[in-house]
């Protein structure tokens, strides 16, 4: 039996409060009134689930049959939370429990799925306890995902001086985290997890051309929305664009690119090549977006293999 090495999940653990209405940010934003912003909408739906970019991706995990370790801080408003990633096999024992809330995300989409959020950090940003001590000397493969700037930092720093190969998913922290802390997250990254916008972000920010950006980073996995995946990075000969699943009924965006990284990961971590990696992982964000909510669907790796078949023509490795 082929042995899988340790995954760390670092990352937020937050509750989500996700809303959706039927209109268009475009027709509702005037440009030239873009100094005295000031939208109201009537919202059609509104879900209260639990998310958080690294409690998604272990729930995703789950369904999958793996089992990470979660690395991250919760509220004591989090225990019923925490017991139910316990019973799904998840490994909570290294979250830390903070006197502080825990962490919401809150999201407002359009129908043409574009959103604007908001999240308070809450117990996100009491870092104590914070380590990947536990695992300096193993062979295990770290996420650092969107967290608290300084604990992302830390998370960083620990796995340069240890070795510990990470992949950097800086997501919603892309704009808040200092340059200099970017680039040394950048620079030490085995694979670089963004979307499309991220990605503008970070070559602004860094004033790095695609071309250098792609020379440093082994690794590069841009997710695309409905257009796919776009794999680049220094590992590969040429770009490699990877469709996405057709013909899915989108409820809800949010949650899609954790399950998407979830499933890349399950394939990565058993040396999948990457076409299937990345068609795994956009199999898996399939059935969080046709729900609402990141945590609300259910599935099993028999279900995710029939469905990939039937969107690619291809049976996944065993």
């Amino acid at each position: 039996m082929q042995k899988i090495k340790p995954l760390i999940l670092t990352g937020s653990i937050s509750l989500d409060r996700i809303m959706n209405f039927a209109g268009r940010y475009r027709d509702l934003i005037q440009s030239d009134k873009l100094h005295v912003l000031s939208l109201s909408v009537l919202i059609d739906q509104l879900t209260n689930s639990r998310g958080g970019t690294a409690a998604n991706i272990a729930y995703n995990l789950s369904m999958l049959g793996d089992k990470p370790v979660l690395l991250g801080s919760v509220g004591l408003d989090a225990q019923a939370y925490l017991l139910n990633l316990s019973r799904l096999g998840i490994d909570i024992t290294r979250v830390h429990i903070s006197h502080l809330p825990t962490p919401t995300f809150t999201v407002l989409t359009d129908h043409d799925n574009n959103q604007v959020g908001g999240f308070y950090p809450g117990a996100m940003s009491d870092i104590a306890g914070l380590t990947l001590k536990p695992w300096y000397e193993t062979d295990s493969l770290v996420v650092i995902s969107a967290n608290d700037p300084s604990a992302m930092d830390q998370l960083v720093g620990e796995g340069c001086s240890h070795h510990l190969p990470y992949i950097y998913d800086v997501g919603q922290q892309v704009s808040n985290i200092t340059t200099a802390d970017l680039q040394q997250g950048l620079q030490h990254a085995t694979i670089l997890f963004v979307n499309d916008y991220e990605l503008g972000v970070i070559l602004n920010r860094t004033q790095l051309l695609p071309s250098q950006l792609n020379a440093q980073i082994p690794l590069i996995v841009t997710t695309l929305g409905s257009q796919g995946t776009r794999l680049t990075g220094h590992s590969l000969a040429s770009p490699l664009l990877v469709p996405a699943v057709p013909n899915v009924h989108v409820v809800d965006p949010t949650g899609a690119g954790d399950a998407f990284r979830a499933g890349f990961l399950y394939g990565y971590l058993r040396h999948w090549d990457l076409l299937a990696c990345a068609q795994l992982g956009s199999t898996v964000a399939t059935y969080t977006i046709e729900l609402s909510g990141t945590q609300t669907h259910t599935f099993t790796l028999a279900e995710v293999r029939k469905k990939h078949y039937s969107a690619y023509g291809t049976h996944l490795p065993k």
